[in-house]
């Protein structure tokens, strides 16, 4: 009896131990390289040159007056010891006043410039989550993984078909964004 009552807990702790071997084998798991989408898709590339287009010229212009600051206060250090007590001062003053106008610009720059790449990021991160969603879905995956992976085969890695997937958003929104743009133009008022 005693035999037969061990032989019955071994065999369910054994069978116990092999559901979820039997359970993870019918998963379907997928990888995706979230960091080659953020980087390779068209909608990524598209923010980043709006973002270029929009803050470039301030980045050139603020340039121009930082050349200038060093200009004028190089030329300062050549010329103050020719210079009178009270233009002296003055000339400091204006400098240091020009160098302060100059650094908060350059900061108000610099986090304009942060929030709006914050902005455009959340807004392609929204749009590769959903289309990793969307093709998950209908490819009938459980679970798909795409950071902390150490590693994994290419029979798993669906980044290309949803990069795929991207692009041809991608393609079908730009033709369908050209004609919108002159109807959109304001009308003027009379």
């Amino acid at each position: 009896m005693r035999s037969t009552l061990k032989t019955l807990i071994a065999v369910g702790i054994a069978s116990l131990a092999l559901v979820p071997v039997a359970f993870a084998q019918a998963q379907k798991i997928a990888y995706v390289d979230y960091q080659r989408l953020l980087s390779e898709s068209p909608q990524a590339r598209s923010a980043t040159s709006a973002l270029e287009s929009e803050f470039g010229p301030k980045q050139k212009q603020l340039e121009v007056q930082r050349k200038e600051l060093e200009g004028k206060m190089q030329k300062f250090d050549r010329e103050q010891a020719t210079m009178a007590e009270a233009e002296r001062t003055k000339t400091q003053r204006d400098l240091r006043d020009a160098q302060l106008t100059f650094e908060r610009r350059a900061k108000e720059f610099q986090e304009d410039g942060q929030m709006r790449q914050n902005e455009e990021l959340q807004r392609v991160q929204k749009l590769i989550v959903e289309s990793v969603r969307t093709y998950a879905k209908a490819q009938g995956f459980d679970l798909v993984i795409a950071q902390g992976v150490i590693y994994n085969s290419e029979s798993v890695d669906i980044t290309a078909q949803v990069l795929a997937n991207l692009q041809s958003k991608a393609a079908a929104a730009a033709p369908a964004a050209a004609p919108a743009a002159p109807a959109s133009a304001p009308t003027p008022k009379k």
